[in-house]
């Protein structure tokens, strides 16, 4: 268990843009950073992170928190496992007070996966450092491959010994648990029932989640024999879906986001070389086809993506196939192509660095016309050919769905096939009401229910029967402003969260949570403290931590635009905080009223007693008193 010094150094030391950035592009907009929410798919922004209140809010989804709870949203981790991670990036010593029994046994099994994950990692370097094998065989590899030392390190690159058993003895002689190396993928067994490494006699590439944990493997062989593999992966598993990795992602995630682009390469050696070249914004897609959840995996963090394509003809057009799908997510492709015979890891070899990085730059073209000067060559004068690559044209332009920069691409291409641009918008507008009809048609119809006839029909009062957005803007006015001090003539100098506590003593709020939080604020009074947004953000129950960060973000700001071009000055708020804060408490009580006014003319209705009736009428007109009181404060008008 972590002691509560320690907790209270990492949540100070935690800046939320620092620790969300690590995966998600932010931009700036107003006071906030805006990106894409890592937490649902979405193409236009609707996650903000707030510096200042040290809070992320997606009013997509809903999710929000602050960094402990991102890390343990994104990440799928408990609250320590969070917290360490955290204490790991600020290079906080984890202080730990002895665990009970009970805390011991709620370690998950996921982690179990994660620290045998780490330990065979360590044990793969070792080997590749540290044995007569690992370094004349393995590294030797490495060397020959032209990786220097410090790359090597760097990715924790490693070998497996080649023998039957020599990492799963090992690890059973550590005491790990066998059924967990045979879930990881790294010890299997066979039909006699006996256990052996996954990956001997290769050397070793470790994958890494974003957060730079180990969790599956690369295994390459160096034998030359045909029926052996050349790569053997990592297994599906609790902490490793291929389809959502990319391999150097972790080391290149930072590079990425400075240089707003993302180099897409095939191979593990490809990913090592063009990094070691001084070009770290690459990843791989680790020998698999692309998939979507990689490509959003990029876009959380560059719109902007260059494939670095391998020589080979026939290569190159399977590739084409496959990209359609990075437009459809609305990302920006272009293309670099080496010659016939090379691929980024040998032509970064030939060329070095510098020539390399000269040559990535001038050789980039946008997707869709490489894509068509590509085609076109094939097809020759063939006008059938030609004919199925405009089609095969347009369909790529048509995945893009960004109307303006499909228009650029439809005049462009326009040019290089020779073809009237109205035939291929024509071309486009088919295909698109063709798509949309199919998906329109995939969409099963859901039946409408039976009408109840004799369902009452509700009175107009019960639609609204609820004071949820009231006690809500309590809670927001509270947390948003319950630390000022405030100088009002008719009161001694306060604070203005006992101000409104003081004048709610005779309101009970309904709503579950917003009373949670009362209940906190009229605690923290009696031991003569003041509680802060943060307490409330950091509250171990999530309904308080929910709804205090919902009521402290907002998806909008006001314009500047207002006064620096129409000369209007719109008033903030906090600017007249008497008539916001006494708006809130007076409409909440006047929500109440109107309630109790509602249960008085119900009462008048059933009662058959002439003294009841005067009695109930007399409390009737009074309570009407101090609801027009309270309607004259706010402005309202009552109809008699």
């Amino acid at each position: 268990m972590i002691a509560k010094e320690t907790v209270d150094k990492i949540l100070e030391a935690a800046r939320i843009d620092e620790v969300v950035g690590d995966f998600v592009h932010l931009k700036k907009r107003g006071t906030s950073l805006i990106g894409n929410c890592p937490f649902h798919n979405e193409k236009t922004p609707s996650f903000h992170v707030s510096v200042n209140k040290g809070i992320y809010k997606c009013f997509g989804c809903g999710a929000g928190g602050d960094s402990v709870r991102f890390v343990m949203e994104h990440e799928k981790y408990t609250y320590p496992e969070a917290l360490k991670y955290l204490a790991n990036k600020y290079h906080i010593e984890i202080e730990e007070v002895q665990q009970t029994p009970e805390q011991l046994q709620a370690d998950t099994r996921r982690e179990s996966l994660f620290v045998i994950s780490a330990w065979a990692g360590n044990f793969f370097q070792q080997t590749l450092w540290e044995t007569g094998e690992g370094k004349s065989i393995g590294l030797s590899y490495f060397r020959e491959r032209g990786f220097r030392d410090d790359v090597v390190k760097k990715f924790q690159l490693g070998y497996s010994p080649d023998e039957w058993d020599a990492m799963t003895q090992k690890a059973l002689a550590e005491g790990f648990n066998a059924d967990y190396l045979q879930e990881t993928g790294l010890t299997l067994k066979n039909d006699k029932g006996r256990l052996y490494d996954r990956f001997r006699g290769r050397v070793m590439f470790p994958i890494h989640n974003l957060t730079g944990r180990l969790i599956g493997f690369g295994g390459r062989t160096l034998k030359t024999d045909k029926n052996v593999p050349k790569y053997v992966n990592s297994p599906e598993s609790d902490i490793y879906h291929k389809s959502n990795v990319l391999y150097g992602m972790f080391q290149a995630k930072k590079a990425v986001r400075d240089a707003d682009n993302c180099y897409l390469v095939e191979g593990y050696a490809d990913v090592l070389s063009v990094h070691q070249a001084g070009v770290e914004n690459v990843v791989a897609s680790s020998g698999t086809s692309l998939t979507t959840e990689q490509i959003r995996l990029i876009s959380r963090f560059t719109k902007n993506v260059t494939i670095l394509y391998d020589g080979d003809a026939a290569g190159i057009k399977a590739s084409l196939r496959g990209l359609d799908m990075i437009l459809e997510e609305g990302l920006n492709v272009k293309v670099v192509n080496f010659p016939d015979g090379h691929d980024p890891d040998s032509y970064v070899q030939q060329l070095g660095s510098a020539a390399f990085k000269t040559y990535i730059e001038n050789n980039q073209k946008d997707f869709i016309l490489y894509k068509t000067t590509i085609l076109l060559k094939d097809a020759g004068n063939d006008p059938i050919k030609k004919a199925e690559i405009i089609r095969d044209v347009v369909e790529s332009i048509a995945k893009i769905p960004d109307s303006i920069k499909a228009s650029v691409f439809l005049r462009e291409c326009s040019s290089l096939m020779q073809i009237d641009e109205r035939v291929l918008i024509s071309e486009l507008n088919k295909m698109r009401i063709s798509k949309q009809r199919k998906e329109n048609q995939q969409q099963t119809p859901q039946p409408l229910p039976e009408p109840d006839v004799n369902a009452p029909i509700p009175e107009p009062e019960q639609l609204a029967d609820t004071d949820e957005y009231q006690e809500r803007e309590i809670i927001r006015l509270l947390l948003n402003y319950g630390h000022l001090l405030v100088h009002w003539d008719e009161i001694t100098d306060t604070y203005i969260a006992p101000y409104i506590i003081s004048n709610l003593t005779d309101v009970t709020f309904a709503d579950p949570v917003c009373k949670k939080i009362i209940d906190r604020y009229n605690a923290s009074f009696e031991k003569g403290e003041l509680p802060t947004e943060q307490d409330f953000i950091q509250d171990t129950d999530p309904e308080i931590s929910g709804l205090a960060v919902s009521m402290l973000t907002s998806p909008y700001s006001l314009s500047p635009n207002w006064y620096e071009k129409r000369k209007i000055y719109v008033k903030e708020e906090s600017e007249n905080m008497r008539a916001t804060v006494l708006g809130g408490i007076f409409h909440l009580k006047k929500r109440k009223v109107e309630r109790i006014l509602k249960d008085l003319r119900k009462e008048l209705q059933h009662e058959a007693d002439a003294d009841n009736q005067a009695i109930l009428m007399q409390r009737y007109m009074r309570i009407k008193e101090v609801e027009r009181g309270i309607s004259s404060f706010l402005g309202s008008v009552i109809v008699k």
